[in-house]
This record gives structure tokens, C-alpha cells and sequence, in this order.
């Protein structure tokens, strides 16, 4: 989706699939469908691939797996329908999801779908032409953690998803885990950044703060922002990661993402969304922000945000391993491995400050 609408585009070559059959379990599902659906696609990298199907009067959006053979567990299409289908009715700023199948024969993967949430996405900055200042960026950042403290505070239980996960030992599995992923994905050019790591380790909390639905991916680009006030979001997207887990994890991991205007080059490479817009924030100020509302205590959270920069690391390498073998030609994952020792060299830099 480019900055500031929520378009598709053309369907990419060997990401078609059967739209008459795809019509018809849709047309068996969800009353009020009528005529032939015009598919387009949304731009996407090797994760889930998503559509929208245009019927006269109404947009939908369909989620399925990649192409080729995948990990279940990665890719888990129902269970990203059941979050979002589940959180609903306590958590409105979800897209309201219509039909799951895992029927293979319509499209050649379990597949579902959503109505489509029009409003803009806004990535790496906020559209010039909207002419926001200090006080408008504000009210979105307030927003923006506002929903993530509003998430975090849902009943999880009476919302009928006390099976999603484990949220006991939460945090002594996302260490453990992504120390492994680290090792699997590591290649002889970057570092091993075995001290971060045994960091990581030494230092678990030893207690959890609470458990909670985690987004594992929050992000103001993973934000429809509504149409007539895009002060405001109107859906949260790409639940495809959530849990049950530690609060706090959540927030290192969207620390990690969250880039100052004084930060140093090398971070500013890595800016996703409009975090350095004027009124945004810093990451002490959302983390006392998130204290204030939650009353969580976040005196520890520079080790949440070196989880969640470390966590980054390891999502970066594990791209640059397939480039690294030719698993993948995308000049574009070139420079990953560089990425991935400056998210590294950054997670020892703040483990010796101790700061955000």
C-alpha cells in the first residue's frame, strides 16, 4: 500500500487464482454479494498475500498463504481470522472478518476474508499535502498508544481466547527462541553477537508483568487511519504474529521500530513509519505514557527494547540467509547482513547505557 491511500494494484504473475470459484464459496458464505468481482493485490514481500475483490457496491479483502510449500505454524490462516474475529466485539479497531475456509480446492489455500477499511496508510512520513504540525501529529501518536494500552487491557478470557496461546513463560520463549532462529539464520559475514545474547538471557525478568493479547508487529503503518479524521484509526492490520504474552514485550518490540529525529543515521535507514513527524513522541515519553495508563511498571524497559531490537535483528538475518544462499535473487536483501550487525551493535550500545 503506498503512503497515504490503501490501494491494490495488478495481480503479480504467479500470484493469480481461480476467481469463479473464489465467487461462488463467497457468494455461498456472505449475503448481499452480487456480480463478478474485480481482484487486484496488494503489495506484499514473502508474507501472506492479500487481495482486494471489488464487487459493485462493496470491497472485500482476501488473505491467503504464500505461493509454494510453508510452515503451517507460519502462516496459520484461521488463526489470524479467529483473533481478529474474536477481538471484534471488545476491540472495535479490527477489520470486521466475513468467511474462513481451509477447502483447499477453491483457491489452492485455506483463505479468508474481511470487508475492506477505506482510509488512508501512511508510511516513512506524513502526506506533505495534509499539512499537519506539532499538535496534529500529537493527536495520532496519543492514538496510536492509546489503542496499544486499550489492547493490552483486553479480557482475554471472557473474549473467549484463553486457548490462543500460552501466555505462561512467555518471555523466557521469545529469548530462548529467537536466540535459536539467530543461530540458524546466522552466515559467516556478520557478527554473532554472542554477547547481546547471553544478555538477554542472564537478564530475563524473572516475573512477568501481566499477560495480554499481543500485537507482535504494532505499527503505525499497520494502521488504517479513518477517513474523515485521520487523527484517529480506524483498523489495526497484519495480526498474523499476535499471541498471548507479557505486555511489555509488545511495547519493546514497537520500540524498536519507533525512530527519533536525533537518532543516528544508521537507524534512520530503518524508519518504517512517521515516528519523526513533529508532535511523535520519544521513546522515554511512550514508555512513561504507557506507564501512566496501564500502571505497569516500566523502570526495566530498556531490556524490553533491546528484546525488541535483537528480535529485529534475527527477522533481518533470517531474510539475508536466503538471499546469503541464493535462496533469493531481490537485490533489494543485499545489504541486509549489514542491517543486521548495526541492529546488533545498537542492542550492545544500549545494553552498556542502559537507556532508551
Amino acid at each position: 500500500m503506498s503512503a497515504g491511500d490503501n490501494a491494490a494494484n495488478a495481480v503479480r504473475k504467479g500470484d493469480e487464482f481461480d476467481v469463479a470459484k473464489a465467487d461462488a464459496e463467497l457468494k455461498a458464505n456472505i449475503d448481499g454479494l452480487t456480480g463478478t468481482p474485480q481482484v487486484r493485490q496488494y503489495p506484499s514481500g514473502a508474507s501472506n498475500l492479500t487481495y482486494e475483490l471489488a464487487y459493485p457496491g462493496r470491497k472485500l479483502v482476501l488473505r491467503r498463504p504464500p505461493m509454494g510449500t510453508k510452515p503451517k505454524s507460519g502462516h496459520d490462516m484461521w488463526r489470524e481470522y479467529r483473533i481478529m474475529r474474536d477481538l471484534k466485539p471488545v476491540f472495535p479497531a479490527v477489520p470486521p472478518v466475513l468467511h474462513y475456509t481451509a477447502d483447499e480446492t477453491v483457491i489452492g489455500a485455506e483463505f479468508y476474508v474481511m470487508d475492506k477499511v477505506e482510509g488512508p496508510l501512511i508510511h516513512n512520513d506524513i502526506p506533505a499535502d495534509w499539512n499537519w504540525d506539532a499538535a496534529d501529529g500529537a493527536k495520532l501518536c496519543e492514538e496510536f498508544f492509546s489503542k496499544l494500552v486499550e489492547l493490552h487491557a483486553v479480557d482475554f478470557k471472557s473474549a473467549g481466547l484463553s486457548d490462543f496461546g500460552k501466555p505462561d513463560g512467555y518471555i523466557e520463549r521469545q529469548i530462548l527462541g529467537w536466540n535459536r532462529r539467530y543461530e540458524k539464520a546466522w552466515t559467516d559475514d556478520v557478527d554473532k553477537f554472542e554477547d547481546v545474547r547471553q544478555w538477554l538471557d542472564d537478564n530475563r525478568p524473572k516475573t512477568e508483568n501481566a499477560h495480554a493479547v499481543v500485537h507482535g508487529d504494532f505499527r503505525i503503518d499497520n494502521c488504517i487511519l479513518k477517513a474523515d479524521d485521520p487523527h484517529k484509526i480506524a483498523a489495526i492490520l497484519d495480526w498474523e504474529i499476535s499471541a498471548l504474552g507479557d505486555p511489555l514485550m509488545d511495547l519493546g518490540n514497537t520500540l524498536a521500530y519507533w525512530i527519533e529525529p536525533g537518532d543516528p543515521p544508521y537507524m534512520q535507514m530503518m524508519v518504517r513509519q512517521p515516528s519523526r513527524a513533529p508532535g511523535m513522541m520519544t521513546r522515554a515519553e511512550v514508555a512513561q505514557f504507557y506507564a501512566d495508563r496501564t500502571g505497569h511498571d516500566v523502570s526495566n524497559i530498556p531490556y524490553y527494547y533491546v528484546y525488541g531490537i535483537f528480535r529485529l535483528a534475527v527477522i533481518i538475518q533470517q531474510i539475508y540467509y536466503r538471499y546469503y544462499h541464493g535462496q533469493t535473487d531481490n537485490p533489494r536483501f543485499k545489504s541486509y547482513g549489514q542491517m543486521t550487525n548495526m541492529l546488533g551493535l545498537l542492542a550492545r550500545e544500549r545494553i552498556a547505557s542502559g537507556t532508551l
